[in-house]
């Protein structure tokens, strides 16, 4: 029996045929391509600005360092996403601030960032979790009030879309102050690995191409294509956080195909909808009406009285792949020492979603024998592992 795979990245020989260009161009670090790819990246989102860099966690530490978080500074996000979020804010020697997510989802919970405000806030750090926005409007609202900057965590939601004065509008236009987004395999446009800054401020994105290579004053392009000989100087602390050629190659060939992925990862979901809805034990995931979701994950809530790893275990056994819930930052050693984190609210959501939320399998090429095939072994799962069940057999 074959088992049907969480995700799957959409690569053929379009993606190939772009390396291979760049490979026999010579040149296939941060170069032309890169260029190319940002430019083509802020079209789609509607940006002002876009700057690639290596990953999603050198993009959140530079989004950062531009807004001005130090050693000290507080930023208030969630625990339930994945690590990064919070590691890129103690890479700049800050405290993460954590609340809790919103009732019938695993956004942030816009209701609980006030009360978690101090004279040390420097920044939110919001997250469009596993492709769905969060409450952008109300988050940036409280922000301004505040006069505290906003960077979006927007990892998984390329392609997404929020209503945003009327209008359908891209994450990543941006509507805080600055985007992150990441091209790890299991994002829905993969580079291998990757990230892209979006931003509205011609200043941030100066820095962020300042910082990415090293602080070196003067580009590699800009240098190679001159006719004078220059010499670069390095005037600030700088990182290796650069995008290369060929993954930027790959990266514009996803881009061309991302509305038909976004169109049959829509589709895949509102099948999953319409075939788990009667499914007394389950809990779908929720799209509000101002937000459409690239789906990146599928991702449904078991009530409590199932065994989520047996459940999951059930699932394996029957040929279907799936992962657990996010993950809580709060809870890992690495998060465990007094300081390395502030706790403002009850965490019990983010805590329950890890333990009953599970990523059922979402990918382009899925078939709909293979959906099928999911919902059924889900529904017959949560029956068979339901303890008044098993008691009455």
């Amino acid at each position: 029996m074959s088992q049907i795979p969480v995700a799957k990245p959409v690569l053929d020989e379009q993606e190939v045929e772009a390396v291979r260009r760049v490979i026999l161009s010579g040149w296939v670090t941060q170069g032309p391509e890169v260029a190319a790819f940002e430019e083509e990246f802020a079209d789609f989102v509607g940006a002002a600005h876009a700057c690639a860099v290596s990953n999603c966690t050198t993009a959140l530490h530079l989004a950062l360092k531009a807004v001005g978080v130090e050693p000290g500074d507080e930023v208030i996000t969630v625990s339930h996403t994945f690590i990064a979020t919070a590691n890129a804010i103690r890479y700049c020697g800050a405290v993460p601030v954590f609340v809790d997510i919103e009732k019938d989802g695993y956004n942030i919970d816009p209701d609980l960032i006030e009360a978690a405000i101090t004279p040390r806030t420097k920044a939110i750090l919001c997250v469009h979790q596993l492709g769905m926005p969060c409450d952008l409007r109300r988050v940036v609202t409280i922000a301004a009030r505040h006069l505290i900057p906003v960077i979006e965590d927007a990892a998984c939601a390329t392609g997404s879309e929020i209503l945003w004065k009327g209008r359908w509008e891209k994450i990543g236009k941006p509507h805080g102050d600055i985007a992150c987004f990441s091209f790890h395999p299991r994002k829905v446009v993969t580079t291998g690995d990757g990230g892209m800054l979006t931003t509205a401020n011609p200043e941030y994105d100066r820095k962020f191409r300042l910082w990415r290579q090293h602080g070196m004053s003067v580009t590699d392009a800009v240098r190679h294509g001159s006719k004078q000989v220059i010499f670069e100087c390095y005037p600030e602390l700088g990182y290796n956080y650069r995008m290369t050629d060929m993954q930027a190659a790959v990266g514009r060939e996803q881009l061309k195909r991302l509305p038909a992925i976004i169109a049959r990862r829509r589709e895949i979901a509102r099948q999953y909808a319409e075939q788990l809805d009667a499914t007394a034990a389950i809990a779908l995931p929720v799209e509000p009406k101002w937000a459409r979701s690239n789906w990146q994950s599928f991702c449904v809530r078991l009530l409590p009285h199932l065994d989520q790893r047996e459940v999951m275990q059930e699932l394996l056994d029957r040929g279907v792949s799936t992962r657990r819930g996010i993950m809580n930052i709060h809870t890992e050693e690495a998060y465990a020492e007094d300081g390395s984190h502030r706790i403002s609210s009850s965490l019990e959501r983010s805590l329950s979603a890890q333990r009953h939320a599970i990523i059922l399998p979402l990918f382009v090429q899925m078939r709909d024998s293979e959906l099928n095939s999911v919902a059924g072994a889900m529904k017959a799962v949560v029956h068979v592992c339901d303890p008044a069940i098993k008691r009455a057999g």
